[in-house]
């Protein structure tokens, strides 16, 4: 045989027996997904939240200590991952139709991905093409928390194999919830007010708790095919419910309160601040502290049904043929800045927990320092399982930061919002955040985030850090060039299309 074809032999045999192993394995995974999760987590560095469950998936996986969404509301932000495409490309930057896009220089026509990109091919929808069976429990897309609880929302039916839509007790006695604003229409009283409520009954009966059981019972019914389950809970999203030896983990009167300097929203930019409502500012501190209770004990009720699904996969033997990734859409202001809830750029709102555990994991318990989006989710899931991608993605593969987390797989994360009439852009690398809104015109804001983890002294207009200013315009005008991310750029066009299925 001539020598020089033994290279492109041992090519072949490995390629051959590398796609055979990559068969023959064929990794289920189970995608755990909250609702409005922060960062208050034990396995996080929070001292009060307890998170066994989730905690115990970090000592076994790595966790990602900078990941940041897209854009922190949740139809964008899950229209964006599920596609692994920016705000900008889907054209969704709203929950609703056609109330946000023009101003920002791109079309939102619909809250629907489907139809200005018809033939994008999703996450599940890439695994069901090539042999997994896909479902999906509760939330995953987007749909209404908690008007919408039950049905299939603004869900992608080309993405699935089965689909159940839980419900339960507290979607039943919604109208005897909490509200910071009583009087509002029932469809908009809760899910995006600052809402809580303790419920009566067991934990299992509770949306989340139904949507553990399914879950679970979907992992014993396809424990013998490759799958890809999607697994989407409902909490914390407002109304922050949860029953009572959940509520009473946290005692009100031991909750610290968020400090905030005087001054602070004053300093502006008033972009910055545009998402706080005047019921929010009107809050006592005895309601300050009964919300972050609530809020706090739903992420423990939840926590205990993500348990419950890990113990189901245990049970099964199927934790050394499943990557288990889990995550949440966006983060969550519980009064950092003043502010609450989501729709904001600054850390608390665009930052992420992220965890991804694989079969078999050499750096188990570590955590990664680097820079990522939720965008890369998706190309990292393919790279773990071998599968192929259809077509090319906005993000990339983590799998280098698994494989060693002292790697970095990109210099920055993007996050982009429209709040109360300001379009803002912002950048994140390992130590600052930088923030234009209206391409500069309504503010700037940049901060040390080593120095200054809380982000209070903005240092835009400070003299000694010019060099960082720029570099940092430079990220954004790299992800966003102007004329398309500034407010008086063209929109690019985007046509409407029939939904197609996969």
């Amino acid at each position: 045989m001539p020598r020089f074809l033994l290279p492109f032999l041992a090519f072949m045999l490995h390629a051959v027996t590398t796609g055979a192993a990559a068969e023959a394995a064929k990794f289920n995974i189970l995608f755990i997904i909250a609702d409005d999760l922060n960062t208050d987590l034990g396995c996080y560095g929070d001292p009060a939240v307890k998170s066994p469950n989730i905690d115990g998936l970090a000592k076994r996986g790595v966790r990602f200590e900078r990941a940041y969404c897209q854009y922190p509301v949740c139809g964008p932000s899950r229209a964006s991952f599920m596609t692994s495409m920016r705000p900008n490309t889907t054209h969704i930057l709203t929950n609703t139709a056609g109330n946000a896009g023009n101003a920002l220089g791109v079309y939102a026509t619909s809250p629907n991905f489907r139809e200005v990109l018809p033939d994008t091919i999703t996450m599940p929808q890439l695994f069901r093409r090539h042999g997994w069976w896909t479902g999906r429990v509760g939330k995953i897309y987007h749909y209404g928390v908690p008007g919408q609880i039950g049905t299939n929302g603004l869900d992608d039916p080309a993405s699935w194999d089965q689909r159940v839509n839980p419900i339960g007790r507290d979607k039943a006695v919604e109208e005897t919830i909490f509200s910071l604003e009583p009087n509002a229409p029932l469809a908009t009283r809760f899910g995006g007010t600052v809402s809580w409520k303790q419920m009566d009954g067991s934990p299992l009966e509770q949306t989340d708790g139904i949507g553990a059981t399914e879950a679970i019972k979907l992992l014993e019914a396809q424990r013998d095919r490759p799958f890809f389950l999607a697994v989407g809970f409902y909490r914390p999203h407002t109304p922050y419910v949860a029953t009572k030896e959940f509520y009473d983990l946290y005692p009100p009167e031991h909750i610290r309160l968020p400090e905030i300097p005087a001054g602070h929203q004053e300093a502006g930019p008033v972009a910055a601040f545009a998402s706080l409502k005047p019921t929010e500012a009107a809050m006592t501190d005895k309601l300050r502290r009964q919300a972050i209770q609530g809020y706090h004990a739903s992420i423990s009720m939840m926590d205990a049904q993500v348990g419950r699904v890990l113990a189901a996969l245990d049970r099964l033997q199927l934790r050394e043929k499943t990557i288990v990734v889990l995550t949440s859409d966006h983060g969550y202001h519980m009064g950092q800045h003043g502010l609450w809830q989501k729709n904001t750029l600054w850390e608390n709102s665009a930052r992420v927990p992220l965890i991804i555990a694989t079969p078999g994991m050499k750096n188990a318990g570590q955590s990664a320092g680097g820079v990522v989006e939720m965008l890369d989710i998706y190309p990292t899931v393919a790279d773990l399982a071998g599968v192929p991608l259809a077509h090319p993605l906005e993000g990339v593969s983590l799998r280098p930061m698994l494989d060693d987390p002292a790697a970095t797989v990109k210099p920055a994360a993007f996050t982009q919002v429209r709040r109360a009439g300001f379009s803002g852009y912002s950048v994140r690398t390992t130590r600052y955040r930088y923030t234009e809104w209206e391409g500069g015109a309504a503010g700037v804001q940049l901060y040390d985030l080593t120095a200054d983890p809380g982000e209070i002294t903005n240092l835009a207009n400070n003299p000694g850090h010019r060099a960082v200013v720029a570099e940092m315009k430079a990220h954004l005008a790299r992800n966003w060039p102007p004329g398309i991310w500034t407010p008086s750029g063209p929109a690019p066009v985007g046509k409407k299309a029939k939904k197609k299925n996969g």
